[in-house]
């Protein structure tokens, strides 16, 4: 499909969704434009004013393998705040920050009462939009990463880094920063192996049944230690640096996390005894050159949480 040119979307800038029949006339008939599908939980914020958070230029992948990707065509924003809900996609919980295609925003100069929506433009857009491709194999976002973007090389990466700071996603400042960080990880697992690894060929499992809303403590980094394998997971579930700048503090669970939808897959996945924690968030900044934009919620086990009490 051709794309609808906009002037190119800058951080900061505020932008309307368009209206669901201008959204259709740029889609496929799969629901996609340049394989990046528009998925039916976006039509919610048809009409509606929201800021650019940032220029897409890569992006991570985390499936049966994990990569770098860069978007084949530079066009992809991440809106303040926009998440994927989950609810076309038989309630997946991995709360994808949603990607969003020049071609299906205006830019605007200011706030203005939100535009008024056509409910049979809704019905009509929400007829072409894909969820499945078959049995338990779900077709969103995450799903078609690897069709819409391809893996990027460590020059590409690098290149990259000086296009993030041209894009206004960020200062010269603060991508040094961010190189320092991958540079400090990169050194230390050549001389020290991976963070956190463990020596258990077979992990172990604890329940605690957390809930929303309850406050607890994270174990000490010894204490987690023992419970993963060799590659730093327990039961496939990394831990990650990131992680290890929390052993010790106190936090409160904001969800428990059953099932998420793989990416380049589509194949949903349950997970147990596994829970999200407030502001706990992946920057992916000892894996990816430069950080990511995902932004995607930390999976914590059970069992690396002691309770704290309920308020």
């Amino acid at each position: 499909m051709m794309n609808q040119l906009n002037e190119q979307l800058r951080p900061g800038d505020l932008v309307e969704v368009r209206a669901p029949d201008e959204i259709l006339r740029t889609l496929d008939e799969v629901g996609t434009l340049d394989h990046l599908p528009f998925m039916p939980e976006m039509i919610e914020f048809c009409g509606r004013q929201f800021k650019v958070s940032r220029r897409v230029l890569k992006t991570c992948f985390s499936g049966s393998f994990s990569t770098v990707l860069g978007f084949t065509t530079n066009d992809v924003v991440i809106l303040d705040g926009l998440r994927c809900s989950g609810a076309a996609h038989d309630g997946c919980q991995k709360a994808c920050m949603i990607f969003w295609r020049e071609a299906w925003l205006r830019k605007v100069e200011g706030p203005a009462v939100q535009s008024q929506v056509d409910s049979e433009g809704i019905q009509r857009l929400q007829s072409r939009l894909k969820t499945s491709t078959g049995p338990k194999i779900f077709f969103c976002q995450a799903s078609e990463l690897l069709k819409a973007a391809k893996p990027m090389s460590r020059w590409e990466r690098f290149r990259n880094c000086f296009s993030e700071v041209r894009a206004g996603n960020c200062s010269e400042v603060e991508m040094a920063r961010r190189i320092g960080i991958w540079l400090f990880w990169r050194i230390r697992r050549v001389f020290l192996g991976r963070y956190a690894r463990g020596s258990r060929k077979t992990t172990p499992v604890e329940s605690l049944n957390l809930q929303a809303g309850e406050s607890i403590e994270v174990k000490s980094i010894e204490n987690i230690v023992d419970t993963l394998d060799q590659t730093a997971r327990n039961r496939g579930l990394y831990f990650s640096p990131g992680m290890g700048q929390l052993c010790g503090r106190q936090s409160r669970v904001l969800n428990r996390i059953d099932k998420i939808i793989v990416d380049g897959t589509g194949e949903m996945r349950q997970l147990r005894n596994s829970v999200y924690l407030e502001g706990s968030q992946c920057g992916c900044a000892d894996v990816v050159f430069g950080g990511c934009p995902r932004n995607e919620f930390v999976y914590w086990r059970e069992i690396w949480l002691r309770r704290r009490g309920k308020k």
